[in-house]
């Protein structure tokens, strides 16, 4: 037993040396590597402890990486809910501040624009730009509003 939650927390920790992950993703991972329940609870519950696990860090860390990628909120929350993070620590890491979901939108349609822009119709381009938006996680107002405005300064250019 104590061997096994031995054998556990390395694996636990070469795991995280490679990826920060959640507590439920690290749990999973663990458990498909066949270790006895009570030797993963040891053993997260270590890394716990030591500050190797920590869903806060993590959920924070995840929302700073995907908001640089122009990943929107919503998806984000989305991706974090998947992952085993609970709603208070994701809302917590969701409350960054200085972050402007309608810049990044704008940076993130007028990229897609750029591509859309050479094969397809004017009505066409807003529905897909509307949808990609939409699928990156922003709100579907601002999505609308964010294309619109895309558009015209394309029009304009």
């Amino acid at each position: 037993m104590p061997d096994d939650v031995e054998r556990c927390y390395i694996a636990g920790l070469r795991i995280l040396n490679y990826r920060f992950n959640s507590e439920a993703e690290l749990r999973a991972k663990l458990d498909r590597k066949e270790f006895p329940h009570d030797a993963i609870d040891a053993a997260i519950e270590r890394l716990r402890r030591e500050k190797w696990l920590d869903d806060g860090r993590f959920a924070a860390a995840f929302v700073r990486t995907r908001l640089r990628k122009g990943i929107g909120r919503l998806r984000i929350k989305r991706e974090l809910q998947a992952a085993g993070v609970d709603s208070a620590t994701i809302m917590s890491a969701l409350d960054v501040p200085d972050h402007d979901d309608r810049a990044a939108a704008i940076t993130a349609a007028k990229k897609r624009l750029a591509v859309l822009r050479r094969r397809d119709d004017d009505d066409a381009i807003r529905q897909k730009l509307v949808a990609y938006l939409f699928r990156q996680g922003y709100d579907s107002s601002l999505a609308i509003d964010v294309v619109r405005e895309a558009m015209r300064d394309a029009a304009k250019s």
